[in-house]
């Protein structure tokens, strides 16, 4: 039987003979052929037009999705990575090391995070892990539910939902852990965005926008904002200011896309 990059290189030339004439070799030769010969790849391309991925894409794999993707959309990644890893679980040392090393500049934005790298600096481990279970899990519940269903429809896993999973779906986008939080965490909503924009997960720009705007843009600023005011929130609040602030800044760019 013939591979995909062979069948694609016969009907864009027209049949086999066309193509045995166009690389100099026998029609039979080219009747036999599983797929074309490595050697043969190049001309190939050339005479059929097809690229020599489709052709041999063992020879020839497709470039990571990161290669295409501009420096802007690389740092929007990073940033929802390191709101996902902030809230995901209580941070230990050595994330708490790393966030200690982040820049910034004079942007709000950039002002937000060198208080969250002094905040990290300063964190001792074991309070930022108490800090977390008061505000997050606690004895029953945490202060703040970090769930989109919560905050959209007062319940969790409630319609909101249901709708992020089908528009995850969607764009082929399954939950790695079956028995983690749902999807509507704040930090597994921001791993998802992460994905979609560093082309971790194949989409187009306005896929990004539409779960952005369905699903975070609802919600996540007022529950980074509830962070932020918290009188039990020492290391969360800066980190809830980082996040408030980029939430801001995707919603405005989002904006002016229309």
């Amino acid at each position: 039987m013939r591979e995909d990059g062979l069948e694609k290189a016969i009907a864009a030339i027209g049949g086999v003979s066309a193509l045995s004439r166009a690389l100099g070799v026998s029609q039979p030769t080219v009747s036999n052929w599983r797929r074309i010969p490595s050697e043969r790849v190049l001309a190939a391309e050339a005479a059929t037009g097809v690229p020599r991925g489709d052709l041999r894409p063992d020879l020839y794999p497709s470039a990571p999705a990161t290669e295409a993707v501009d420096e802007i959309d690389l740092a929007r990644a990073a940033e929802y990575r390191l709101i996902a890893a902030l809230f995901a679980r209580a941070p230990k040392a050595d994330l708490l090391e790393r966030v200690a090393r982040v820049r910034g500049d004079a942007s709000p934005l950039g002002m937000a995070h060198l208080a969250l790298a002094q905040a990290a600096e300063a964190a001792d481990p074991d309070r930022v892990d108490r800090e977390y279970f008061d505000l997050f899990i606690g004895v029953g519940r945490g202060e703040f539910l970090p769930y989109g269903s919560y905050y959209q429809a007062g319940f969790l896993n409630d319609r909101p939902l249901a709708r992020l999973r089908a528009d995850l779906a969607a764009l082929g986008i399954e939950k790695a852990d079956p028995i983690g939080d749902p999807e509507d965490h704040i930090a597994g909503l921001c791993e998802a965005m992460a994905g979609l924009v560093d082309g971790t997960f194949p989409a187009k720009t306005e896929d990004q926008q539409a779960i952005f705007e369905r699903h975070l843009k609802p919600w996540a600023g007022r529950f980074f904002a509830d962070v932020a005011a918290s009188e039990r929130a020492d290391f969360y609040r800066a980190a809830a200011r980082v996040g408030g602030l980029f939430i801001e800044i995707e919603t405005q760019a989002f904006a002016l896309e229309h």
